[in-house]
């Protein structure tokens, strides 16, 4: 009689999850200069002079907007740099973090 072997294989998929996402909400104040928010665009949020611009009138007349969506480290890392810069520049500037839509 023949002996038959088997290989066994055990088969172990893993699904990566994507991290769940994480809105940096930018908010109308009347102090903060609109330079000085269309800066704060193009430095830490990586908007073009354009998107900036037109990002910071739709805050301007809307009171916020989504500055960016991130992971959630990132999102609070943008958040607070942009705050910091701010800071030192005498702007009361707020952002905040959000979860995504």
């Amino acid at each position: 009689m023949e002996q038959q072997q088997s290989s066994s294989r055990t088969s172990t998929r893993f699904r990566q999850r994507k991290p769940p996402l994480y809105d940096v909400v930018i908010h109308n104040d009347d102090y903060t200069t609109m330079e000085f928010v269309v800066k704060i665009l193009v430095e830490i949020f990586n908007k073009n002079i354009n998107e900036a611009t037109q990002l910071m009138l739709y805050v301007h007349e809307k009171g916020e907007a989504t500055a960016g969506t991130y992971i959630y480290d990132i999102a609070h890392s943008k958040a607070n740099k942009a705050i910091t810069l701010a800071r030192a520049e005498g702007f009361p500037l707020q952002l905040t973090v959000t979860t995504h839509k």
